[in-house]
């Protein structure tokens, strides 16, 4: 921290966005900085699993509703702002103002210090619809009456992030690409542990500070320059990069889905911002924060410390930790709300002399590089199927190859529920007529061990009960499969060995 703000330690800091990439990792640097932290989400289960819950006060608000957000903004001297409805199709725009809009005034109520905002670059050109939204909330956070202070990053590079992601998984899978137009875009990138060098740094800046910054690593790069050094970094042979004109934002994400884990309603506004050449215009940060200890990031370190993360299973936080725009909220169909309505269940179970804490590391190591355990062909094919139709396909994988949090995705589920040693639940978030969960029971039987496997699906309309009977012989089949294939594996894999999923960057 620069010794010129001379501020004291210890303000009360509150993070929004604390389930996502950025807020998952900015909330344990604050506390390491001596910093107390409030996080504020629509569901406080989200963060119950993280290792720094324990140390964090949690708030249920919404940055739509006036109300929460003045309950959650109460008493804190330092918002930081990190809530973007990218991905979230039609509508994004107004969601977001509405959102600024919303916080910066419950901000000026309720007597906040300073807002901290992490945006993208503000070039003076025709910009994405997301990067020109992100420049309008950064705009209304500046003129909402509070000291406030925009952080502009161009790509952020860290393991974990949906940029590098898209980096990494294009130059490993493709020796030779033909590319839209926006390889040749001039692209200032900057490491994540930068990032959150500035935003930690950005809490103690003086109060007269309202404005801008450029904040971004020593490079300055082309977005096939660095495609070439990511191979250089990683190992790989240069590959043959072709530029051509005809490859529009839409085919562009497209041709991203097929190729990364990033799905197509993400990576759409990612490409699209791709076009505007985003380098920094300006320096002044350095007038009021100190350079990060070790010197700005370059970008072949930057990608090194990233690919060091993944090989050794350790991503804090990943982009999909974030909730997807349009997936199910619901509870679990087992409240009175729901009797009456229609639901579909699939009920297997299989023993197992496998000990029950056997069973359920197979249970917890579900999914990724390892698997359903069943009917593979079937598995990839249900993903390519998402895909096509916009929802996000089973590459998302896993965070960690042994254990799984509540709130974290997996391919294309994400974790409702866990109780370690017990139960799974997971919710579906492929594109459904209706609302599916999996739910996994481990229980001990004797000397072995019993899994109980249930499948349930809530219909809507018409089109949700076809989906069911369509697909039953389907489920029939997978579902058998999978109930006695980890029941199987429980037996024939030694305990402790090492799971062999492949970390997402």
């Amino acid at each position: 921290m620069d010794e010129r703000a001379g501020v004291a330690r210890g303000r009360l800091c509150l993070v929004t966005g604390a389930t996502g990439y950025i807020g998952g990792r900015l909330v344990p640097e604050l506390l390491d900085a001596g910093h107390r932290v409030r996080c504020m989400v629509r569901s406080a289960r989200r963060l119950r699993d993280l290792p720094w819950a324990g140390r964090v006060e949690i708030v249920e608000a919404d940055a739509t509703d006036p109300e929460s957000t003045r309950r959650a903004l109460a008493g804190t001297d330092v918002a930081y702002y990190l809530i973007h409805a990218i991905g979230g199709g039609r509508g994004f725009a107004e969601t977001d103002r509405r959102a600024a809009r919303t916080f910066a005034d419950a901000a000026r109520e309720t007597g906040v210090g300073r807002l901290v905002y992490l945006g993208g670059m503000d070039p003076e050109e025709d910009l994405s619809p997301h990067l020109r939204s992100r420049a309008e909330v950064g705009r209304i956070l500046l003129e909402g009456g509070v000291p406030a202070v925009w952080l502009r990053a161009a790509v952020i590079i860290g393991s974990g992030s949906a940029s590098f992601e898209m980096l990494r998984y294009l130059t490993e899978r493709l020796p030779v690409m033909v590319t839209p137009r926006w390889v040749r875009t001039l692209i200032q990138p900057i490491a994540i542990r930068d990032v959150l060098h500035y935003l930690v740094a950005a809490a103690d800046l003086p109060a007269e500070v309202n404005r801008g910054f450029d904040i971004g690593g020593p490079d300055v790069l082309t977005y096939a320059e660095m495609m070439h050094r990511y191979a250089a970094v990683a190992g790989l042979r240069r590959r043959l990069i072709v530029p051509v004109p005809v490859l529009s934002p839409w085919l562009s994400s497209l041709w991203m889905g097929a190729i990364t884990p990033v799905p197509g309603g993400l990576a759409r506004p990612l490409v699209e911002s791709l076009r505007n050449e985003v380098v920094c215009t300006e320096n002044d940060i350095a007038g009021y924060v100190a350079p990060p200890p070790d010197g700005p990031t370059g970008f072949d370190r930057s990608v090194e410390l990233a690919l060091r993360r993944i090989r050794e299973a350790d991503v804090a936080t990943r982009w999909s930790s974030a909730s997807v725009p349009g997936a199910p909220s619901d509870p679990l169909p087992t409240d009175p709300g729901w009797a009456g309505g229609s639901l579909y269940t699939d009920e297997r179970t299989a023993r197992t002399d496998a000990p029950p804490e056997r069973l359920w590391e197979i249970v917890e190591g579900i999914g990724g590089t390892r698997g359903w355990y069943s009917f593979p062909l079937a598995w990839r094919a249900r993903g390519v199927i998402d895909r096509l139709v916009g929802g996000v396909g089973l590459r998302r994988g896993r965070r960690d190859p042994r254990r799984l949090r509540i709130g974290e995705t997996l391919d294309f589920w994400r974790v409702e529920e866990i109780e370690p040693g017990r139960l799974l639940r997971l919710r579906a978030e492929m594109r459904l007529p209706g609302l599916a969960w999996l739910e996994l029971t481990v229980r001990a039987d004797g000397g072995g061990a019993v899994l109980a496997q249930r499948a349930l699906f809530h219909p809507r309309g018409l089109a949700g009960h076809a989906y069911w009977w369509a697909f039953r012989p389907f489920h029939d089949r997978v579902f058998s499969g999978m109930c006695g294939g980890i029941a199987r594996a429980a037996e024939a894999e030694p305990a402790g060995r090492p799971h062999d999923a492949a970390r997402s960057g």
